[in-house]
């Protein structure tokens, strides 16, 4: 049996209706056709039995006033008659122009041609051939019945297409009466065909939806076709179907969902638990021990460890254990990368859940058996997608977990991963701080005071062999320097103390810069004037902490070389920050090395550039000399804020 879609059967109806109705209407355009020939056949008809009594009129005029131009316009009228009567044998379809094709019809206009051709026409030739008067007479009184005879075939003629033309006139009349009964029959057909085809399966598909929808999941739809809507009732019933067992296990579900969003919210309350103490700031055992504490009883265990490799990643150590024997630590305090399933998840990253009761690859150590456990679970703890250890707990009966805690231990041993990594990392930052103060100190003392014992020492040689000569002048002299050299070394310890004593106790750094120039005019006697630009933003700690270590080294280096009688500093916040200190003394040329002042600069720029900033130096020897600093504010964040 064929099957056919919706969109076939109602294409099919349509196009049949179509058919139908383009058949109608072409037949009744064809009988408009013929009628509308038909007509213009009958007009010209008419015409050549008018022209035939004109030609009878000239023809009478020729013969008793002859003429050139009478003798021309007859003429005329006689091949117009001609041309007529062809078209109206031939038919013209342009016009259009045709006689019906009935027999009596033809058979009438063919007479008429030929009694034209045979007697009509040669009579009038006679008629005008004729030389004397008389004779034209009598032909033209012979003509005239012959005529009359001729255009009575033309008014029979006439009379038989009028005749045909109310016959087609009957049947277009009913053709169209066909077409509007054809129309309405179509029309309740149509109307029948979709109500059986569409409206009624659509119904039914309402009224089950409606059953539906007052919980009644027993309603059935009947499968009456194999098109869409045999299939969308098919659909109904499995959904239906479906929908019935899903009400029927209702109560269960929602009991299994329930029991679900249990476990996930104690999921979710012992990940925010864990994530709340690894935030906390402890070492990084103690931060073990605190899960083992949180997941030993969480997960059922009865023990665990906690292991962390060691630097060179060949090592796995105990550093926090709970519910193991002594004799377990004592042999598993250390277990090398890749050994039993332990030093395997700790080499491939990948979590496990293992019977014991099961023969294994690699063999299993004898620690595990002697403290009676039966199953392990080993979790990798992981930090930027490396292992840096494992968390195992133990079972004392055989127990295998399922994905969901899986997945929970490792999102534990994700955040224990990085809880331990920012641990170290903090105490990489506190090392590589306490480096970089301890080797800025080294350089400055180096470079300043180092120099300075060197120099003394030289001195003291030179002061001994002066006495052992008796040159008591130039050892006076030489005495004096020393004592002038203890006291410039005396000068820069204190200032070094002053440097790395240097706290912001000040609210601001406009205040700590202020104070600092006041502190300087007052134990060296240069002036200081302090001019401030634009707002002053916050500014972080350690940004402001740099800052004034340039300033008192480049104040430093004032005292020292510039012998200079005012220092002028410029404190300018706008679209950056920016600290110009400037002096009026004899300057230095910044290409050259000039001992250690240019050490004093090389730290200067070390400094400024540990927090983003830029320093430039303008000097020209006998002009003075201007240090600059340039950086980017770094908004203060709540706990910088509260650190100072």
């Amino acid at each position: 049996m064929l099957k056919l879609r919706i969109r076939e059967k109602i294409t099919g109806l349509l196009v049949l209706y179509f058919i139908l109705a383009l058949i109608a209407i072409g037949f009744t355009l064809f009988v408009s056709w013929k009628l509308e020939g038909g007509a213009a056949a009958i007009n010209d008809a008419g015409r050549e039995r008018m022209r035939s009594y004109r030609i009878a009129y000239l023809l009478t005029q020729q013969v008793h006033h002859p003429s050139h131009v009478l003798r021309q316009e007859l003429e005329q009228e006689i091949v117009h008659f001609e041309h007529t009567l062809a078209e109206l044998h031939n038919g013209n379809p342009q016009r259009p122009l045709f006689l019906p094709k009935e027999r009596g019809i033809q058979q009438q206009m063919a007479e008429l041609q030929r009694s034209w051709e045979q007697e009509m026409k040669p009579r009038i030739m006679d008629i005008l051939d004729s030389g004397k008067l008389a004779q034209r007479d009598r032909l033209l009184a012979a003509y005239r019945p012959a005529m009359e005879s001729y255009v009575a075939g033309i008014d029979a003629l006439v009379l038989m297409v009028e005749r045909s033309n109310a016959q087609a006139t009957t049947l277009l009349r009913s053709i169209q009466i066909a077409l509007v009964v054809v129309a309405l029959i179509g029309t309740i057909l149509l109307d029948y065909i979709f109500s059986l085809v569409l409206v009624r399966p659509v119904q039914r598909l309402n009224e089950g939806l409606q059953s539906m929808g007052k919980a009644d999941f027993g309603v059935r739809l009947p499968v009456t076709s194999s098109d869409e809507l045999g299939e969308l009732a098919l659909g109904f019933n499995q959904m239906a179907e479906k929908l019935q067992n899903l009400y029927d296990t209702l109560e269960q579900r929602v009991e299994e969902k329930t029991r679900g969003i249990e476990t996930k919210s104690r999921e979710l309350a012992t990940l925010y638990d864990v994530a709340s103490f690894l935030n906390s700031s402890k070492s990084a055992e103690l931060l073990c021990d605190g899960v083992l504490e949180r997941m030993v009883p969480l997960i059922g265990a009865v023990g665990g460890v906690v292991r962390l490799t060691d630097a060179k990643q060949e090592q796995l150590q105990v550093v926090a254990a709970r519910g193991v024997s002594d004799a377990f630590l004592a042999d598993e305090t250390y277990l090398a990368v890749g050994r039993c399933i332990c030093g395997e998840v700790a080499r491939d990253g990948i979590a496990v859940s293992a019977d014991f009761t099961l023969p294994s690859h690699p063999p299993l150590l004898q620690a595990c058996s002697k403290d009676g456990f039966k199953a392990v679970a080993a979790i990798p703890i992981r930090s930027s997608q490396n292992a840096i250890g494992m968390l195992n707990l133990f079972f004392d009966a055989v127990r295998i977990l399922p994905p969901a805690e899986v997945r929970l231990l490792e999102s534990v041993g994700l955040h224990l991963g990085i809880a331990i990594e920012n641990q170290r990392l903090i105490a990489r930052q506190r090392e590589m701080a306490i480096f970089e103060e301890r080797n800025l100190l080294a350089q400055e003392l180096h470079d300043s005071i180092a120099q300075s014992l060197a120099f003394l020492n030289l001195q003291a040689q030179m002061l001994q062999d002066d006495l052992e000569q008796k040159k008591l002048d130039d050892a006076m002299q030489i005495l004096a320097q020393i004592r002038e050299g203890v006291q410039e070394s005396y000068d820069d310890v204190r200032e070094l103390l002053v440097h790395f004593r240097t706290r912001m106790d000040h609210p601001d750094l406009e205040s700590a810069i202020a104070s600092a120039l006041q502190k300087f005019e007052g134990q060296i006697g240069i002036r200081t004037r302090f001019v401030r630009n634009g707002p002053l933003p916050e500014i972080a700690p350690e940004h402001a902490l740099q800052a004034m270590h340039i300033l008192q080294e480049s104040l430093s280096n004032i005292r020292k070389h510039a012998q200079a009688s005012e220092v002028e500093v410029e404190l300018s916040t706008a679209a950056d920050c920016q600290l110009t200190i400037r002096d009026d003394g004899k300057g230095f040329d910044p290409a050259s090395n000039i001992g250690d002042t240019h050490v004093g600069i090389r730290i200067m720029r070390e400094r400024a550039h540990r927090f983003g900033g830029t320093l430039n130096i303008v000097s020209t020897p006998g002009q003075g000399t201007t240090v600059s600093l340039r950086w980017l504010p770094t908004p203060i964040t709540t706990e910088q804020r509260d650190a100072a």
